[in-house]
């Protein structure tokens, strides 16, 4: 079906986007994982969906998570390595245990998104929406636009000091604790377990690699759990992206005949793709009886950053490469700047790796300079500091790709 007069709306679709995700900032407060505002906010968005948006399924549910974990491995981790620091000098095979289960905590929570250490953690209960717009004649293959209604808990190096300095910062902790993984090793391996006490020499370098504990004792400050931001760009742009979509179809009359539309918002990301991988379990045995695509967006900002990212959640998850495609054939036949690119290493994860993940074809489309911006996940994050640009361009890039996915294009 030809999509031209829904693409025309990108302005209007802008400024829409612009003034709900004021309002849901200014109505709900602080949106942070499994809070009562992220579950006000959901109820609010599945009820747009149904009044404004003709879905006529539309399911909010609950899930419980740990959302604590997602960051406060760092507590765990960097306690470890100090103490393995400490221990160092004292009795290192206990130094290389306690540093190496440091790493592996780290690994398994924030550089894999496993679920290692959640149970320590408190518990809350966070919500999913799944909307579908059904079409009029027999479903032949379906589209989900996906979003998360959380936002992060603030990081205050990158507020103050910006992006660099923040990964700086990271980088050089680990550096620091391998700096005394490794003296340990040596250590033992030199004089063995039974050499309990530091040599001489691993003592002098134990006591040079002290200038890397100003560094860790920052890392307990990585987030502060106290200052959640407001989230306009990161992610209520998402929500809003699939939502601006069905609105605009609803309010021209266009309704699809054999192509099922979704919006699919999934809290908690912020605290670890949790959101997506409890949909993905909940709805294992469903949405698979047609060719179905994931589209999940994160932080559609700046239009020069537009980008399909071919590998996700710290690059370790391939997406579907012929739904990024996609995408990027849409946004050329638009005239639309669009790049190819993956979210790297401490870069972090977009909803779609959850999908990818458990089996799901799906990508992941950001708007945002992967070198960090100052507002992301900062209060610079605010319903002012949008781009109507950016906004629009994905609009229209998107609509496109519903457009050509209906007419048959990638299955």
């Amino acid at each position: 079906m030809d999509l031209k007069k829904i693409i025309d709306k990108r302005d209007w679709a802008a400024k829409y986007m612009i003034e709900e995700i004021t309002h849901v900032i200014k109505t709900f407060g602080k949106r942070d994982p499994g809070s009562e505002g992220e579950k006000k906010a959901c109820e609010y968005m599945a009820d747009v969906l149904r009044k404004d948006c003709g879905c006529e399924d539309v399911k909010v549910e609950s899930f419980t998570d740990h959302p604590g974990a997602f960051y406060g491995w760092r507590f765990l981790t960097i306690s470890f390595v100090l103490a393995g620091i400490v221990l160092l000098f004292f009795f290192p095979p206990v130094s290389i245990f306690l540093i190496t289960l440091g790493f592996a905590i780290m690994f398994l929570e924030f550089g894999f998104y496993k679920q290692a250490v959640d149970w320590l953690f408190p518990k809350r209960t966070s919500h999913n929406v799944t909307a579908v717009k059904k079409c009029t004649g027999k479903v032949e293959r379906r589209i989900f636009f996906n979003g998360h209604p959380d936002a992060a808990w603030e990081w205050p190096v990158n507020y103050k000091f910006g992006g660099a300095a923040f990964e700086a910062h990271a980088i050089i902790c680990c550096i620091g604790a391998l700096y005394y993984l490794v003296l340990s090793i040596i250590q033992v391996c030199s004089h063995g377990i039974a050499g309990a006490v530091a040599s001489s020499a691993i003592g002098k370098c134990g006591l040079v690699g002290l200038i890397f504990v100003p560094f860790l004792l920052g890392l307990y400050m990585m987030s502060n759990e106290f200052h959640v931001v407001d989230g306009a760009n990161d992610n209520l742009t998402a929500c809003y992206m699939g939502i601006a979509i069905l609105k605009a179809m609803r309010d021209a009359g266009v309704e699809l005949e054999h192509t099922e539309v979704g919006v699919l918002l999934t809290g908690s990301e912020e605290a670890g793709l949790r959101g997506a991988k409890a949909w993905s379990e909940a709805h294992k045995d469903e949405y698979k009886d047609v060719p179905t695509f994931f589209y999940a967006y994160d932080t559609i900002h700046d239009p020069k950053y537009l980008m399909v990212n071919y590998r996700d959640l710290n690059s370790i998850v391939k997406s579907d490469a012929d739904l990024g495609d996609l995408f990027m054939e849409a946004a050329a036949a638009l005239d639309i700047p669009c790049s190819k690119g993956f979210v790297p290493p401490l870069g972090g994860s977009t909803d779609a790796a959850a999908f990818a993940q458990a089996g799901r074809r799906a990508v992941g489309i950001t708007g945002l300079n992967h070198n960090l911006e100052n507002y992301y996940h900062t209060r610079r994050d605010t319903y002012d500091n949008m781009n109507p640009q950016g906004l629009s361009n994905c609009f229209a890039a998107s609509v496109k790709v519903l457009e050509m996915f209906d007419d048959g294009a990638k299955q």
